[in-house]
């Protein structure tokens, strides 16, 4: 079986590549430390799968899935993440990923889940599954929109004319925004979404 590793942080990626290559079926063909390099690895090594951090640079490990997704490789994805958060585990499962597991979890387990997965089976860490699946994101995909523009520094009047909307009903949407999330203001809308993965 051949893997594709993907993780910023250099120390757990060396250890994590050294202990699935003990394994007598796992090959290591490929480490990256950002999104990019890991979707260039895939392209060019087109392993078995490939496990990815979520939070990594140039692109994140979910941006990363959804590429491959769109591009149709035969590639297993597998997160492999410290981020037990609703937003994330949705877009996963829409990427179409085929495991989601915690890094706390030993390298025996990922090694398992690799031959699981490579067997035709979904591998989800009962963890992240059962806590996340009653946290829905309660923004509309306009209102999502809104909040992004707003976390990129946009005023009411500059969100209007991306939008094509009057800032009259940018403002009704704001106030939307901060009535779901429960917020108390603009920046705390911002951070509650992201915290929860939904931007």
């Amino acid at each position: 079986m051949r893997i594709v590793i993907a993780e910023d942080q250099g120390m757990l990626r060396g250890a994590v590549s050294r202990l699935l290559s003990l394994e007598g079926d796992i090959e290591i063909v490929g480490e990256a430390e950002n999104g990019e390099e890991a979707l260039r690895l895939v392209r060019a090594q087109e392993p078995d799968a490939v496990v990815l951090d979520i939070e990594m640079p140039l692109l994140s490990g979910l941006d990363v899935a959804e590429i491959l997704k769109k591009e149709g490789h035969a590639c297993s994805v597998v997160i492999v993440t410290t981020f037990a958060r609703s937003g994330y585990y949705q877009r996963a499962v829409n990427a179409g990923v085929r495991g989601y597991l915690l890094k706390d979890a030993p390298v025996s387990e990922l090694a398992e889940a690799l031959r699981q997965i490579r067997a035709g089976r979904r591998m989800f860490s009962p963890h992240l599954t059962f806590s996340m699946m009653d946290e829905a994101n309660p923004l509309t995909e306009r209102e999502s929109d809104v909040l992004r523009l707003l976390q990129h520094g946009h005023t009411v009047a500059e969100i209007g004319k991306l939008l094509f909307l009057s800032p009259a009903t940018i403002r009704n949407y704001i106030s939307e925004i901060l009535q779901k999330l429960e917020a108390r203001n603009r920046i705390d809308a911002v951070a509650i979404a992201q915290g929860k993965g939904w931007l």
